[in-house]
């Protein structure tokens, strides 16, 4: 890609839950709707599927259905019944191997002809589902996943494109001779390899990853080809752009990367009436015990609410030190930087229903002039736009939002590429060559 021509915004969705639920009136309602979603997402031209998770259940339902499904199993069904969307699975760095992952990255990647990625996230939560342990500390959590990465791209890495023939019956053969160890000796991985999955069509899926501690930040301008951020406001983006930027350049990565991905909270309207009535009706539906128990988790979670009065500010005592904070860090940041400012109780929850992260509520054209302003400024290269499969927003989406982005030529009209690297237009991995064993 030229320097002069600057890449198009690249889109994301949420893909659809496959989960079959007590009073559906068929079998495999979840996983038809799921397929459905994707088809219409694939016939707007979104660049890809994303999806979200948890590794415990969550009595308090602060997390509405994520967890509840599989990431990658869902989009293995969802890959049947799609051609070119891509698929990028949240995948967690603390509780899983990345031998383990290699092997089904590598198969979707097979699956889908091209287009899996996986979004790493080093986990605040779900530890007792993974031994006795307690949650390892951040540091320790970014340490593990940093070795991770590291060996799971070395097991891609290590394998000859080549191991792989189609014979003229049909199946394969695979040349062993091909297939490379690589001997990674870390001090939480160890991996002798070879990935006996042969090297799938992207050679090696594509890298999200999600996390904005300073340790988050660190791993994300060291190894991720698109880095998912909360960033409420376009200063915040600026900043946080500008320093991953710097980090990557001193970790002797070329080009424009990582890409940066923003989540778009949004309320469409097909008028000022219509987005004010919106907006009234999702104030008027918050819970707003729920919503301290919300609040409290994006402080860290280790803050009691409960008896505090909703307009008026937090008391100073309770505005956490993000670096006493051992879950999410860079999400208590955001909300401690919130309390900071002044906002009242009531404020903070109604801030706290987005997460944290960058929202707005308008017509289509509105909507697009804050989308524009920050691709203009240079911080956002994949959006992830909500709405679709939601009854009152799809349609404001589809036949509104969409196309006023397209007319502004901020969208791509159609697939640029043959798979999922390529439509993100990222560059090309480096030519293949046989691979040196790894070691701290």
């Amino acid at each position: 890609m030229s320097e002069q021509k600057r890449r198009r915004l690249k889109t994301l969705v949420g893909a659809g839950n496959v989960v079959t639920a007590t009073n559906d009136l068929q079998r495999g309602y979840g996983v038809a709707r799921a397929a459905k979603l994707a088809q219409i997402a694939e016939r707007e031209k979104i660049t890809g599927l994303f999806t979200a998770d948890l590794l415990q259940a969550d009595p308090a339902g602060l997390a509405g259905v994520t967890g509840s499904q599989d990431p990658l199993m869902a989009l293995a069904a969802i890959s049947q019944a799609t051609a070119d969307i891509g698929l990028v699975a949240t995948v967690s760095t603390s509780w899983l191997h990345p031998y383990h992952l290699a092997r089904q990255m590598a198969t979707l990647d097979h699956l889908s002809g091209g287009r899996a990625a996986w979004n790493a996230v080093t986990s605040s939560v779900g530890e007792e589902n993974f031994g006795n342990e307690p949650l390892p500390a951040p540091d320790e959590r970014y340490a593990r996943a940093s070795e991770f990465i590291r060996a799971y791209n070395a097991l891609f890495d290590a394998n000859d494109p080549a191991a792989v023939q189609r014979k003229s019956s049909g199946g394969i053969s695979i040349d062993p001779q091909k297939l490379h160890p690589i001997h990674f000796r870390g001090d939480y991985i160890q991996v002798a390899g070879p990935l006996n999955v042969p090297p799938p069509p992207q050679r090696r899926p594509v890298q999200f990853q999600a996390g904005q501690s300073e340790a988050g930040i660190n791993l994300g301008a060291r190894y991720a080809e698109v880095i998912y951020t909360s960033q409420p406001t376009l200063a915040d983006a600026q900043q946080f752009v500008a320093e991953v930027q710097r980090r990557a350049v001193s970790f002797g990565r070329a080009g424009r990367l990582p890409l940066f991905m923003n989540s778009f909270h949004a309320i469409i309207g097909e008028s000022e009436a219509g987005v004010e009535r919106r907006l009234q009706e999702k104030y008027d539906r918050i819970d707003y015990q729920q919503g301290r128990l919300r609040l409290a988790d994006m402080l860290g979670g280790e803050v009691d609410l409960s008896e505090l009065t909703l307009d008026a500010p937090i008391p100073s005592a309770l505005i956490p030190d993000v670096s006493q904070v051992y879950r999410r860090q860079g999400r208590a940041q955001i909300f401690r930087n919130f309390a900071l400012q002044g906002l009242t109780l009531r404020e903070l929850i109604i801030k706290a229903e987005e997460t944290g992260h960058w929202f707005v509520a308008g017509v289509p054209e509105q909507l697009a002039d804050a989308i524009e302003e920050r691709y203009n400024a240079g911080v956002l290269d994949v959006i992830s736009l909500h709405g679709l499969g939601n009854p009152d927003q799809e349609d404001l989406l589809i036949n509104g939002l969409l196309p006023e982005l397209r007319r502004r030529g901020l969208l791509d009209s159609d697939y640029v590429g043959a798979d999922f690297r390529s439509n993100l237009e990222l560059a090309s991995l480096p030519g293949w060559q046989l691979a040196v064993p790894f070691s701290n």
